[in-house]
């Protein structure tokens, strides 16, 4: 199977991630690209006119949880522990079937396909525990619809009350009991269950991977942390988790280990090349040392963690010690979407409001390169995430006679800034056509759409009763994140002054 591009402006994002595109012709071979180049002989390959168009890699989004997909626009001015009692709630708990999870996932890739996205990274959490035939069904919603998705197997394997300092201090000991009751996930078991995907899951029609993905150093026992990074290894998948998202996360590992929890996972032999975290906003100046020297990923989930009060992450400082930058949408009821133009649009400009100091923000084309080969990085796909001979044909045409590019002028600054996925005609994964003019080309949108529709009464009216039995919680939860927050923990996150204001 070939396909051929003639005559576009293509946007390689190789070598140095440069933004200025060259008019050029690809040829795809299978689900790689064969050849750049003017003037190309392409045989008898589908061929697609380029002209007036822009080709660039696919976006990568690096950090999404489909699971939240049910909870869209449902929630508002939470901070995240807040949040959490209501997407992941600890008493009541549904059990969702496999054909539910399957459209849940469904919408979310069909959202991601459309607007650009050729692949994701899906952190999967079910409560109160993944299936086999969950996962499965995951698995099948992606590859029905197309995308490349590397997905995990959440887990926690502490109890919950004892992965947030000071709720023993304050949740009424009757209820803490109904909550410690539950226990919490079993490693052997959470192990196997990996084992059982990577031996039958993993490669599935040459888009999808499984990862495994221990909450967070708070949530895991370091000993499933360790053999989790283990299997890891042995499979060539990422280490993927959670680290100092809020400042409750902050100070809790100096409660928990007297230490932060970015030097405890250094300290244990976690911090590795392979090791992607989401979010990296409460780092300390020795943090971010150990994390670019380890040479570890970060995935900065800008809308997510402003809608949840959680701050900024210190992307530049990051950057400049070595440390590889993606882009995630997070949550789908935290940030309301999976649209990564969304996510580059914000992620360009928060970083000018934290600091009058230049050095610090971001340009267009360190945007575009988080959200596009710092991805593809940060799930281990070396041969996703730009355009050259060799790597996965994963690629957008997008048409450039439409507003958001008229008057042309810097064209990173209009995909960033002014794009916002409408101008998009073709999205290819894996060498294959998979949208076309805002249509997934091998399911049925609209009969998805509506059996999804018909499950949500009987869905929202348990998960009511669920949120009312959490609500329980909720003062206490209040007066956690009130006193963590009111804690001076010592943590400048831009690092220093503007430079011309220091002698």
């Amino acid at each position: 199977m070939a396909l051929a591009i003639k005559g576009a402006e293509v946007l390689s994002m190789d070598g140095d991630g440069g933004t200025t595109p060259v008019t050029a012709d690809i040829l795809v071979e299978d689900d790689r690209i064969a050849v750049i180049g003017p003037g190309l002989d392409t045989g008898d390959a589908t061929v697609i006119d380029g002209t007036g168009k822009l080709v660039m890699p696919g976006l990568v989004n690096a950090h999404m949880h489909s699971p939240e997909a049910l909870y869209k626009g449902r929630y508002d001015n939470m901070p995240l522990e807040l949040w959490m009692l209501c997407a992941y709630p600890i008493l009541g708990a549904q059990t969702l079937s496999p054909r539910l999870v399957y459209l849940r996932t469904v919408l979310c890739a069909m959202e991601s396909l459309k607007s650009g996205t050729t692949c994701v990274t899906d952190d999967v959490y079910e409560s109160p525990r993944q299936t086999p035939e969950q996962l499965d069904a995951v698995f099948q919603a992606y590859d029905d619809v197309g995308l490349r998705a590397t997905i995990s197997g959440h887990v926690v394997d502490r109890p919950f009350l004892d992965t947030i300092p000071f709720t023993r201090e304050f949740v009424d000991p009757a209820l803490a009991a109904e909550a410690d009751a539950l226990g919490a996930a079993d490693k052997e078991a959470w192990l196997e269950h990996c084992r059982h995907a990577f031996a039958n899951l993993n490669g599935r029609s040459g888009r999808l991977n499984f990862m495994v993905a221990p909450s967070a150093p708070q949530r895991c026992t370091v000993e499933l942390m360790q053999e989790a990074m283990e299997l890891a290894e042995a499979h060539d998948a990422p280490f993927h988790t959670h680290i100092l998202e809020t400042k409750v996360q902050a100070v809790t590992g100096q409660e928990f280990y007297g230490e932060t929890l970015i030097a405890y996972m250094h300290r244990r032999g976690l911090l590795k090349e392979r090791t992607t975290i989401a979010h990296s906003i409460w780092v300390t100046d020795e943090d971010i040392e150990m994390m670019g020297a380890a040479g570890c990923s970060i995935v900065h989930n800008v809308i997510s963690n402003q809608k949840l009060g959680a701050g900024v992450a210190p992307v530049r400082r990051l950057l400049d010690a070595g440390v590889n930058v993606a882009l995630g949408s997070d949550g789908v009821s935290t940030s309301d979407t999976t649209r990564m133009f969304a996510v580059m649009h914000a992620a360009g400009l928060i970083h000018n409001v934290q600091t009058p100091d230049v050095d610090y923000w971001l340009s267009a084309g360190d945007v575009l390169r988080a959200a596009t080969s710092g991805g593809a990085k940060s799930a281990c796909l070396p041969d996703v995430g730009n355009l050259a001979p060799g790597m996965k044909a994963d690629m957008l045409l997008i048409d450039l006679a439409t507003i958001p590019f008229t008057p042309r002028n810097d064209i990173a600054n209009h995909l960033v800034y002014c794009e916002t996925g409408s101008s998009i005609t073709h999205s290819i994964v894996n060498g294959e056509v998979m949208a076309e003019d805002g249509r997934c080309l091998r399911v049925n949108e609209t009969e998805l759409l509506a059996e999804l529709k018909e499950e949500m009464p009987a869905f929202l009216a348990a998960h009511e009763e669920t949120e009312r039995l959490n609500r329980a919680f909720a003062e206490a939860f209040w007066k956690v994140h009130k006193k963590a927050n009111a804690r001076d923990i010592g943590i400048h996150r831009l690092g220093r002054e503007p430079a011309w204001s220091r002698s």
